[in-house]
C-alpha cells in the first residue's frame, strides 16, 4: 500500500533515472512546508556545483514558504550557476507535483538564464 510519500520517492526515483542517462548538470528541488532549496548537483556523482535556498541569509528577511520565496531562489540559484559557468541543466523536481513553488523557482531560473 502506497502512501503520499512512498509514491513521491518513487517518481523521483524515476527521474533521477532518467537524468543520469542524460549525462547533464541536474537542478534539484526540495521543499518543506517552511522553505524551498535548490541544488545543481553535477552528473559525475554528488558533488555540489551551486546552491541556494531561503535559509540564505539574503533572502531569509521575508516569509519563505511562499511563491515569491521560491521565485527570489530561483534567481539566485540561476546566478550562482552562471558564476560557476553552468548554463543547461536538467530539472529534477524530486517527485513534486510541477506546479506553485516548483513551478515557480523553475520560470525564475529559466528568467535568469538557466536552459532546461
Amino acid at each position: 500500500m502506497f502512501d503520499k510519500k512512498s509514491a513521491r520517492l518513487r517518481r523521483a526515483k524515476k527521474t533521477r533515472a532518467h537524468i543520469r542517462h542524460l549525462g547533464v548538470d541536474r537542478l534539484t528541488v526540495t521543499r518543506t512546508p517552511r522553505h524551498i532549496y535548490a541544488q545543481i548537483i553535477s552528473p559525475t556523482g554528488g558533488v555540489v556545483v551551486a546552491q541556494a535556498s531561503t535559509l540564505d541569509a539574503t533572502l531569509r528577511s521575508g516569509a519563505t514558504g511562499n511563491v515569491e520565496a521560491a521565485k527570489a531562489v530561483g534567481a539566485l540559484i540561476a546566478e550562482r550557476a552562471k558564476a560557476a559557468g553552468i548554463t543547461k541543466v536538467a530539472f529534477d523536481r524530486s517527485g513534486f507535483k510541477y506546479h506553485g513553488r516548483v513551478k515557480a523557482l523553475a520560470d525564475a531560473a529559466r528568467e535568469n538564464g538557466l536552459e532546461f
